[in-house]
This record gives C-alpha cells, structure tokens and sequence, in this order.
C-alpha cells in the first residue's frame, strides 16, 4: 500500500531541529499551550505542502506527464534533501531562536510549527516528495494521512511523556535532545536511502 512507503518519511520529518523544538517548548513555562500550537502550526503547513504537490503531480498526470517524470522528480527531491542532510550534520550549534523557546507563548510557538515544519529545507523537500510519490501511485490523497498523523504524533511525544510522567520526564528529555543534535541525521539519511530504493524500483519496474 501506498501510505506504508512513505511512513518512514515521518522520521526524516522530524529528525532535528523539529523534534529539538518540541523538546524545548515541552519544557518551557506554558508547555501545554505551546506544545499544542507548535503541532497545530505543523498540522497545517505539512498538510498544505502535501496537498498542493498531490494536486499539481495529479493535474500533470491528466495533461500527459508519464509517472516515471514524477518518479524523477522524487529522486531529484530525495537527493536534494539527502545533501543538505549531510551538508548540515556538524552544525551542533543551535539556531539563535530556540534561545527564545523557553519563554516561548502559544503565538510564536504556532508560527514556529507552520514555517520549520513547512518550509525547512529537508521538511520542504520530504513533505513534496510525499505529496508527489502518492500522485505518481495513483493513489488517494487520503494515503498522505498516515504520514502526516505519524510525524505529528512524534513531535507531541515530549509533550506526551511530560503529561504521562510529569516530573520524572524532564531529566530524560534533555538526554533525548542531546542525542537527537547528535546522531539524526543519520536516521534521516538512512531513511532518505530507502525511500530511494522504493523509488528507484518503480522507475524501473
């Protein structure tokens, strides 16, 4: 099914400076508030950028563009995203804004869900790959719902651990950040190569 191949891509989606956000703001003063405008932001940029592509891949099929084009065009995306991944791995040092995270209001955090989760060059590049993958398929555009709920769902997980385990939560999630600046983009780069595969085997299937 069409949905299950770009589920990983949820993890791609989120591998940075995205989950590095939500840990942040799990741990800011209105961390509820927060949390909730950050997925809300993101709920509606990821699903824009993945509809738009969806729609625009689906109007070239019905005016002549064969699928290989649009498998094509995923491959260039993919490598694209998979540079900037590596292009960017030693940047440990945090983007200035996530200094203002800690005192972050619901406003900002809503701003900062819809901008990084859409327009982030990786996020950009993976939601348009998504959108354009599931058009090239055939597929409905209610296969895009899986990955969208699954990237979402990761990024309230520090919200979700907080809510669940409250104070004995906010020793672990300095762990899990540290870890994440360290090692996700070769998770990303793991899962960019899969998608890659999938796609190379139906450009030449």
């Amino acid at each position: 099914m069409s949905f299950l191949d770009v589920l990983p891509l949820a993890f791609v989606m989120v591998a940075g400076p995205q989950i590095l956000s939500a840990i942040f703001l799990a741990t800011s003063e209105n961390w509820r508030q927060n949390s909730a405008a950050y997925v809300l932001g993101a709920a509606i940029s990821i699903s824009l950028v993945v509809t738009l592509v969806y729609f625009a891949g689906d109007i070239a099929l019905g005016q002549g563009t064969t699928n290989n084009t649009l498998y094509g065009i995923i491959l260039v995306l993919l490598l694209v995203a998979m540079v900037n991944v590596f292009r960017t791995r030693g940047e440990t040092e945090p983007p200035k804004w996530m200094a203002k995270l800690t005192s972050a209001n619901p406003r900002f955090s809503f701003r900062l869900g819809f901008l990084l989760m859409g327009f982030f060059p990786s996020d950009l590049l993976t939601s348009a790959a998504v959108g354009s993958y599931l058009a090239a398929q055939e597929a409905p555009w209610t296969d895009a719902l899986p990955f969208i709920g699954l990237t979402l769902l990761i990024l309230a997980i520090p919200s979700l651990i907080l809510l669940a385990f409250g104070d004995r939560a906010e020793a672990s999630l300095p762990k899990a950040r540290d870890w994440m600046e360290t090692n996700s983009w070769i998770i990303n780069e793991v899962v960019l190569l899969f998608f890659i595969a999938i796609t190379i085997n139906n450009l030449t299937g």
